[in-house]
């Protein structure tokens, strides 16, 4: 009995599947692209700052990374000037949103909205960060570790208390905001 191949085939061959293949230098606006074709989910990750004011902006970075001890990752572009907030904060919240929060989500993806949080119906966690009323579900976590790895700062929390309700998810993909479609059933 004949092993499968595990070479690639060489650039710009298609495999057989009809994908060509581009070896690595794949460009930033390239590579953003490409990603975009990977749905995912959208969230407002909040904080507030020893001063007390409230940060919070729009990701689509968060992942779960693991269950024993619950760990939740996500990651902030350098540049962002939430950085400093975020990279020395205690707590911070995920608030994973609900389909029909989209302009909720592009109001904390704006730079130049001056507050955010205005008019936003809040949630203070008793840690003392603000969460996002109406979220599907909420995850306050205690930073646990942060790094940069390449031009994003990586910050992975502990969850510490959960909030959730029913909903449907809001979803990004192919650079729009979408909802998940329940497919049929035979």
């Amino acid at each position: 009995m004949s092993q499968p191949s595990t070479s690639l085939p060489p650039e710009g061959h298609d495999g057989g599947d009809g994908a060509a293949w581009v070896c690595a230098g794949v460009q930033p606006k390239a590579l953003r692209h490409l990603l975009g074709s990977y749905p995912t989910g959208v969230a407002i990750v909040t904080t507030r700052t020893p001063q007390g004011r409230n940060v919070g902006l729009t990701i689509n970075s968060f992942a779960s990374l693991s269950l024993e001890p619950p760990l939740v990752l996500w990651s902030l572009v350098n540049h962002s000037p939430s950085l400093e907030a975020f990279r020395d904060c205690t707590h911070f919240a995920i608030n994973i949103l609900a389909h029909g929060h989209e302009e909720l989500a592009r109001r904390f993806a704006n730079p130049a909205v001056p507050d955010k949080f205005a008019g936003v119906a809040l949630r203070e966690a008793p840690e003392g960060i603000a969460t996002i009323d109406g979220a599907i579900t909420t995850l306050v976590c205690a930073h646990d570790h942060s790094r940069t790895v390449g031009d994003h700062l990586l910050l992975i929390g502990q969850v510490v208390r959960t909030a959730s309700q029913p909903s449907k998810p809001l979803v990004f993909h192919a650079g729009k905001f979408t909802s998940v479609h329940e497919g049929e059933t035979p």
